[in-house]
C-alpha cells in the first residue's frame, strides 16, 4: 500500500525503466538538458539525500556506475556532472530522491568552468 503522498508521486511509479536494482531505479529524464541525461530514482518515497539509507545511497551509486557505462558506449560524452537538489531553495520540484547524471559534450556551452557553482551563475566564475 502507498504513503497517502506518494500516490501523486512521479516518481513512486517506475516507467520507463532504463536500469534498475532492489532499491533505485533509473530512467532518462523527460526534460533533458542534454542528450543523454538520466535520473536514478529510490523505490522508495524519500524527500532527498540526506533521509536517504546507507543502503539506498550505495544502490544510487551502483547505478550512477552502470549508467555511466551505458552513456559511454551510447552518446561518447567528454564528462559528467552529478547533481542532486535537495530542498525548495535548492531547486528541487518533485519531492522525492532522485540524482541527476548530466553527460557534457565539448562545447555544449561557452565555459563550463566552475561546473556545479553555476547554480548560482555570478558565483560560477572564479
Amino acid at each position: 500500500m502507498f504513503e497517502q503522498h506518494s500516490l501523486k508521486c512521479p516518481f513512486c511509479h517506475p516507467d520507463e525503466v532504463v536500469l534498475e536494482n532492489d532499491l533505485a531505479w533509473l530512467r532518462y529524464d523527460k526534460y533533458p538538458v542534454n542528450p543523454g541525461h538520466m535520473l536514478v530514482i529510490t523505490r522508495r518515497h524519500v524527500t532527498d539525500f540526506f533521509d536517504s539509507t546507507k543502503e539506498e545511497r550505495h544502490a544510487i551509486n551502483s547505478l550512477l556506475e552502470e549508467a555511466k557505462r551505458l552513456l559511454d558506449d551510447r552518446f561518447k560524452p567528454d564528462g559528467y556532472n552529478v547533481g542532486v537538489n535537495c530542498g525548495l531553495s535548492a531547486g528541487q520540484t518533485i519531492m522525492h530522491l532522485h540524482v541527476h547524471l548530466i553527460p557534457r559534450y565539448s562545447g555544449d556551452m561557452e565555459n563550463p568552468r566552475g561546473g556545479v557553482r553555476g547554480v548560482i551563475p555570478e558565483k560560477q566564475k572564479y
